[in-house]
């Protein structure tokens, strides 16, 4: 018995010799959890005039999202969008539509093959995406917020296709000649009562073509008809949970479940309005006071967003000029006072991502921003705060996988489910 002894001795021994493995910290495990995801925003609206050979996205610009931005913040895809407002549904207005359509388009091709071809590639497959980001570079995806400027030739969404475009709302704040947006829920005035007959055809075409259809803009019934015809999954590019905050841009439980259906994914928005309405107003009237007043001391006027359209050029010119500057006075006055109301934060914006996992599960459900089109938060007011959604998921005790999928996975699988549905059409 005593060789058996000295021996098992020998082992515990030798066993409390061992240096015990370093745990991990937390910071630490937010750093490389953040760092092994694909991080994926899917909605970044862009201004034409940031890309130009003087002012474009190489350098840390105001805009909320831009290269050193998604650097610093560890955003490795940005969805930037080819955005274009309501217009009258005449030929006149689907051809200026359709100017500044290609205007973002260009935009977007210029940043990725003339300004900046070493640093950000554009993907239009998930497997574009993985080979640009294990190349170390930043993704550009292009997705179309409203379809109007499509005007009323089908073809135009394989013009669209071929420019780069990998998702399309069919209409946007204003019913479009495709579909009705949940803009009619203000006043209950419908054009279709859900899609035209052409949105119908374009939801077929967009199948065929292997673009996915966003349904963050078009009214509910709308988006129950897409859901019905669409042969493939469709995605809601920035929408939050309407049971948390009753927007109309936000999904109800129904349009929830009935995403998990078909399989899609809606994309959390960072939208603070439709995070949370009380704390957005409370905040939002607060600031407006203190911009004025800030504007005022250096002897200029200060406009709310909906009254631009109503200045002339000058005033227009001179308001963007100071507009800026004001806008970093007030938010750092803002975050050092203490009567301020507090701000909509990422602590809100995860509230609506653990809604929608826990009503549809973790596979339907993603992240995005609108950053540069009204978007972001406290905590992620812009590319650069990135690391503090994964920070806060950690804290709630997601998992890497989760974290994946929140992040890109459920996206990037939605557009493979589409892009093989286009396929086997071709087939």
């Amino acid at each position: 018995m005593k060789p058996t002894l000295y021996i098992l001795g020998l082992i515990a021994l030798n066993s409390c010799k061992t240096t015990p493995k370093e745990i991990e910290s937390l910071e630490d495990k937010i750093d490389r959890i953040h760092a092994e995801a694909i991080t994926i925003d899917t909605h970044n609206d862009i201004n034409t005039a940031n890309f130009t050979d003087s002012i474009n996205y190489t350098q840390r610009l105001d805009t909320q999202v831009n290269l050193p931005k998604m650097n610093e913040g560890g955003l490795d895809v940005s969805w930037l969008i080819v955005y274009t407002g309501q217009g009258e549904l005449t030929n006149e207005g689907y051809k200026n539509a359709k100017i500044n359509a290609l205007d973002k388009f260009s935009a977007i091709q210029k940043l990725t093959k003339e300004l900046a071809p070493e640093k950000i590639g554009l993907a239009t497959t998930s497997k574009e995406v993985r080979s640009l980001v294990n190349t170390g570079k930043k993704v550009a995806m292009i997705g179309v917020e409203n379809a109007y400027p499509i005007g009323l030739d089908i073809k135009n969404f394989e013009t669209y296709y071929n420019l780069g475009a990998r998702y399309i709302s069919l209409s946007h704040n204003g019913h479009s000649q495709f579909s009705d947006s949940n803009t009619g829920e203000k006043d209950s005035i419908w054009l279709h009562n859900g899609l035209s007959d052409f949105g119908k055809e374009a939801v077929a075409e967009m199948n065929r073509l292997g673009i996915m259809i966003d349904i963050s803009h078009p009214s509910k019934e709308a988006m129950k008809q897409m859901i019905a015809l669409s042969k493939a999954p469709i995605i809601a590019s920035h929408s939050s949970a309407r049971a948390l905050c009753d927007h109309s841009r936000n999904l109800d439980d129904e349009q929830l479940l009935l995403l998990k259906e078909n399989g899609g994914v809606v994309q959390t928005v960072a939208f603070s309005s439709y995070l949370n309405t009380e704390k957005h107003e409370a905040r939002n009237n607060y600031a407006k006071e203190l911009y004025a007043t800030i504007a005022n001391e250096m002897g200029v006027e200060w406009y709310e967003r909906s009254e631009f359209s109503s200045l002339s050029s000058e005033q227009r010119a001179t308001f963007m000029e100071v507009y800026p500057k004001v806008l970093a006075k007030g938010k750092e006055m803002l975050a050092q006072d203490p009567n301020a109301p507090d701000a909509v934060s990422v602590v809100d914006f995860v509230n609506h991502i653990d809604y929608m996992v826990n009503l549809i599960g973790i596979d339907h459900v993603g992240i995005s921003s609108d950053f540069d089109g009204g978007g972001g938060i406290q905590g992620w007011s812009d590319a650069s705060e990135t690391k503090n959604v994964t920070a806060e998921l950690v804290k709630r005790g997601y998992t890497q996988e989760q974290i994946n999928k929140l992040w890109g996975e459920n996206l990037l699988r939605v557009l493979d489910e589409v892009q093989e549905i286009a396929a086997e059409y071709k087939s």
